[in-house]
């Protein structure tokens, strides 16, 4: 049986929605747990499902089975109610890479529950290459400069160390990157992100209907858990609540100073 993390609103508090979350290379559900434990604390409930095993030579096969783990993970998540929506698929580096392919395989039955996604990390087909990433704190560094989300990485014995230095199947890449999404879409990027192409970002944001890349000054690979997670995960909270209101913004800047 599959295993989830969950994360729940405060008691007393309605929940305002439902975010699946789909980790990358070589992390586990815990690697999401302060993000989770951010979004619920605004009353979304949050489920962490675990890494997708990607098969390079079948991603016909990979998407499959993403499609029925996202539905039985936003099936579990139902009460007497039902699911509550919106329901919206947040995905890091090769998990957001499967998330917008499956998307945007425009088939019906794919990922049936998803109503918004957000796309964090993207690799990119052209990116620079990562340097140093044969050693541990090579890889940390590409990943982030948080001291926490470090530790938390370090710590936990079932983070696959090295795997950043997996390939990314070029056919995901231009699947993922070239992905028509119907829903509306919230990319998010590090300016210091050696593996994310900001050009090809652009370009996708731009040919989508309903797309938002937010740039984080500073950031690295792992932009929901580096040292700007609570202005991150501030930024997916306002998507959240945006989305709620048919993406009308319920806040709008008339004048500042900054």
């Amino acid at each position: 049986m599959p295993e989830y993390t969950d994360h729940f609103a405060p008691e007393g508090l309605r929940t305002r929605g439902t975010v699946l979350v789909v980790p990358g290379r070589g992390e586990t559900r815990t690697t999401y747990d302060r993000f989770g434990r951010r979004l619920a604390a605004d009353a979304y409930r949050v489920r962490v499902l675990d890494a997708p095993e990607l098969d390079a030579d079948d991603l016909t096969g990979t998407l499959d089975r993403l499609a029925a783990q996202l539905g039985a993970a936003a099936d579990g998540t139902a009460t007497d109610d039902g699911i509550v929506r919106p329901v919206v698929v947040v995905g890091s580096d090769t998990g957001a890479a499967l998330v917008a392919a499956l998307l945007g395989r425009n088939t019906p039955a794919d990922a049936p529950h998803a109503d918004a996604v957000v796309l964090a990390g993207l690799p990119g087909r052209t990116a620079t290459e990562a340097t140093d990433v044969d050693s541990w704190d090579g890889e940390l560094d590409v990943r982030t400069s948080c001291p926490a989300h470090r530790r938390t990485l370090t710590d936990d014995s079932q983070v696959r160390r090295g795997a950043l230095n997996d390939s990314v199947p070029e056919a995901l890449l231009t699947a993922a990157l070239d992905a028509d999404l119907a829903v509306p879409t919230l990319i998010l990027t590090g300016d210091a992100d050696p593996l994310a192409d900001r050009d090809e970002l652009h370009r996708t944001a731009k040919s989508l209907g309903r797309a938002r890349l937010s740039v984080v000054r500073g950031a690295h690979h792992d932009v929901l858990n580096d040292l700007q997670h609570r202005s991150v995960a501030a930024e997916v909270v306002t998507f959240l609540e945006t989305l709620r209101e048919d993406l009308v913004p319920l806040v709008t800047v008339e004048t500042s100073a900054w």
